[in-house]
């Protein structure tokens, strides 16, 4: 496929494994930072950590939202192998095969680790699951100040050590062709689940505890951002290039609730790392969150994700030039017309501007999903030239 040039962007764009501390369970695939991680082989720094830190790039960026390999045949021939999530996403062979799984076949610009925000919660003394079409399940969920006390601060190295390892091999075996990229849960939203004991619809129990014993709950957001901060230089010490942030259930929150509850907490994981990892780019999430989109850059973070409900045009405006944004195509565009992505691909790098774009879905991939719809979505965006 040709590209035209556009001297102006307002033109049309181009139309050794080890076993899992979770079970008995023995690999059978193998596979083969920034910071005091492994060494990379290549020069060039990827394109991704280029774009967001505003340097002159020929084109956006671009991955999909989490771990697009879980919508592919190949995942699923591993999931009726390996049935259990938690069994996966905890071995270091099964992790490494899944997460390299879109980078084999479309070589998207970033590569995430393939886990979940809840992997920590063992190591803090809150036992869970993740139940196949039930979702995140929390044994015992908190509801009091002493259920707080019993909540460790995480340490990674003890707890999961073959996020590590998983991580070490990713960033060996893209060499540099693209950023890996770790994540973490925010606090607010890993409160959320083990308040609620899990997926909630109306987030009775953790309002509750907000309003009714706000020192209960501030004592555990605590626990969650000096934890997620360590979780986070783990992570870049290992491998990561850059880590995205989760915050999925803070727009649950009203905007003085959000600055009471979430901002705060978000912003000391920021300024916690920022000390020691100054130059690893932290990216924010948050579904739905058009109404806070102002606040989501006080956290300091250098990315912020945008959902497809905010245009991307006017979500720049309100964000500033200053900070770089990633989305925001909607996944449900992957189910039309290869004509028709190619326009909402064009339309949301226009309305992104040049530079500090990285180019994504505004939320996950959807299970479905046409695969030569996604080969088609990365075909289209690396030929576009700014």
């Amino acid at each position: 496929m040709s590209c035209s040039s556009v001297s102006s962007f307002t033109s049309s764009l181009f139309v050794p494994p080890k076993k899992s501390s979770f079970s008995n369970h023995k690999p059978r695939f193998i596979h083969c930072s920034l910071g005091v991680g492994p060494k990379a082989t290549a020069t060039a720094e990827p394109l991704l950590l280029n774009a967001v830190r505003g340097q002159d790039v020929e084109r956006p960026p671009v991955w999909l939202m989490r771990q697009a390999g879980r919508y592919m045949k190949s995942y699923q021939i591993i999931c009726e192998k390996y049935p259990s999530f938690r069994e996966r996403s905890e071995n270091v062979d099964l992790v490494v095969e899944i997460s390299l799984q879109p980078w084999n076949v479309f070589k998207p610009d970033g590569v995430i680790l393939f886990s979940d925000i809840l992997t920590p919660l063992s190591g803090m003394n809150i036992p869970f699951d993740i139940v196949k079409g039930k979702g995140p399940v929390i044994f015992d969920p908190l509801g009091s100040a002493a259920d707080v006390d019993k909540v460790r601060e995480f340490n990674p190295e003890e707890s999961v050590p073959y996020v590590g390892e998983a991580l070490t091999i990713l960033r060996r075996e893209v060499d540099n062709k693209a950023a890996v990229l770790g994540f973490v849960g925010a606090p607010f939203t890993l409160a959320s689940y083990v308040v609620e004991g899990g997926s909630s619809k109306n987030f009775t129990k953790i309002k509750r505890l907000a309003f009714s014993q706000p020192k209960v709950l501030h004592s555990l957001l605590q626990k969650f951002a000096t934890s997620m901060a360590n979780y986070i230089r783990y992570q870049a010490d290992n491998g990561a290039q850059a880590v995205q942030i989760f915050d999925s259930w803070a727009t649950e929150l009203s905007p003085v609730d959000f600055e009471e509850f979430s901002l705060p907490y978000l912003k000391q994981i920021v300024d916690s790392v920022k000390q020691t990892h100054p130059g690893l780019p932290l990216i924010l999430y948050a579904s739905g969150s058009g109404g806070l989109l102002e606040r989501l850059a006080l956290t300091g973070v250098d990315v912020v994700s945008l959902d497809w409900t905010v245009d991307m045009a006017e979500g720049r405006k309100r964000l500033g030039h200053d900070i770089a944004v990633q989305g925001n195509v909607d996944p449900g565009v992957l189910f039309g017309s290869k004509e028709f992505i190619t326009n909402r691909i064009n339309d949301t790098v226009r309305k992104a501007g040049k530079g500090k774009h990285v180019l994504n879905l505004g939320h996950g991939i959807k299970v479905g999903t046409p695969e030569e719809n996604v080969a088609h979505f990365f075909e289209v965006a690396k030929a576009i030239r700014y």
